[in-house]
């Protein structure tokens, strides 16, 4: 039997500019969907891709120890879902459970149906917020596939599924690069560097995020050189936007941190993270859906005085080499087992790359004065504030209300390393 190689690229690319310009609309309410209540199907898949989320991101931590960390765990887990529907025996299992899921305690079908939910809640248009979420599947011509397979990519994570001439690489991978590229807005660009000859089928999913904060910045409160503690003793200068605003905050005391709420309009909130001094390795270890939950809860309305640094990082990622440690080790091996996709020839997983790319900046000034008049009322004449600094390493979520799904994590651990 011939080999063939099928590759699977997980792509992302999000930007999140702050703009100055305060929104003139209401904010959207997001999808019409309400949000899932415990314990059913829906609300345990939810958890369990936080929990995935937290486990990913261990691992790139242990990767790239000291480096800025920056991904989609939603790209990620979606398309390892999808790719499990052509899937069969330990390989399904193994994708599965890495992502969580115990298929004794759950149907198959129930999964595929809360991310069928999730993904569609996530697609209804808002005014307010761009976000774009989609997959494609890139497959050789002569490539028979199952009925079943292509039917429920397409009905239950609405990819698309575009025939390609994989006999020459350099064109495919330039079709390729060309559409991601395209659907990320040019944020995302020349991810494949390369192809193998055996390639038969390449599956991309992609992830566009761009937003205003409910209460922007004013860039000309933003500090254009402030320091920023890198590891335990390096210094670098950094521009650090700042304001005083009523913002939901809290401290919690188990793991010495303090957590910041910053809403987006179009039911998107950001949440950032400041660990006490040095304690970033145990706030790193006890992350789960369960900390968030107590985040939540914790969190107050209060007048704080925020400096955030102004900044872009992407990251890049082979998960080829991270997943196996997760559990999925088959579907990059000889034992793999995709015959759900194609019974016509041996199908493995030889590349899984993900790209992410965030930028966190002031655009627009029509509103400056408003925004400035505000800042200098509250600062001098308005109640007492508590101030926070994310001047050193913190950790960045972005979170759809709605869903509570994680659409980005990471780690900033150097601003100026883009």
């Amino acid at each position: 039997m011939v080999s063939s190689l099928y590759q699977l690229f997980l792509v992302v690319g999000v930007c999140a500019p702050v703009y100055c310009v305060p929104p003139s609309r209401v904010p959207s309410k997001g999808p019409p969907c309400p949000s899932p209540t415990r314990n059913t199907p829906t609300s345990q898949v939810f958890s369990r891709n936080t929990n995935f989320a937290f486990r990913l991101y261990r691992r790139l931590v242990l990767k790239t120890p000291d480096q800025n960390v920056f991904f989609s765990p939603l790209s990620i887990s979606a398309s390892l879902a999808m790719l499990s529907l052509g899937a069969r025996s330990g390989t399904k299992t193994q994708i599965l459970q890495g992502l969580g899921f115990n298929l004794t305690h759950m149907p198959e079908s129930a999964i595929h149906q809360a991310f069928q939910h999730l993904l569609h809640s996530l697609r209804v248009p808002s005014k307010d917020l761009d976000l774009r979420v989609g997959s494609v599947l890139f497959i050789k011509k002569e490539l028979r596939l199952q009925t079943d397979f292509l039917d429920n990519v397409k009905r239950l994570y609405e990819s698309k599924v575009f025939s390609t001439d994989f006999s020459s690489t350099s064109t495919a991978r330039k079709r390729i690069n060309s559409y991601v590229e395209k659907e990320t807005k040019g944020k995302v660009v020349d991810l494949i560097q390369d192809l193998e000859p055996l390639t038969v089928m390449v599956l991309v999913n992609h992830i566009f995020f761009k937003a205003k904060w409910e209460k922007p910045f004013n860039p000309d409160y933003t500090r254009k050189s402030s320091p920023f503690l890198v590891g335990q003793r390096t210094t670098v200068k950094v521009p650090m936007m700042h304001q005083v605003e009523q913002f939901a905050f809290g401290v919690d005391p188990e793991l010495n941190c303090s957590v910041l709420q910053m809403d987006y309009t179009g039911n998107t909130m950001a949440f950032f993270v400041l660990p006490g001094q040095g304690k970033m390795r145990q706030l790193e270890q006890a992350l789960s859906a369960g900390t968030l939950s107590r985040w939540s809860l914790l969190l107050r309305k209060r007048w704080i005085e925020v400096f955030i640094p102004k900044f872009s990082i992407s990251a890049s990622y082979d998960l080829e080499t991270i997943l196996p440690k997760m559990g999925i080790w088959d579907a990059f091996n000889e034992n793999a087992d995709f015959s759900g996709i194609t019974k016509t020839g041996f199908l493995q997983l030889s590349k899984a790359a993900h790209k992410a790319v965030l930028d966190v900046s002031e655009e627009g000034t029509e509103a400056a004065a408003a925004t400035a008049t505000k800042l200098i009322v509250r600062s001098k004449d308005g109640p007492s504030h508590m101030v926070i600094r994310f001047n050193r390493s913190f950790l960045l979520l972005l979170i759809n209300k709605a869903t509570k799904a994680i659409l980005f994590l990471g780690k900033v651990e150097n601003p100026t390393k883009s």
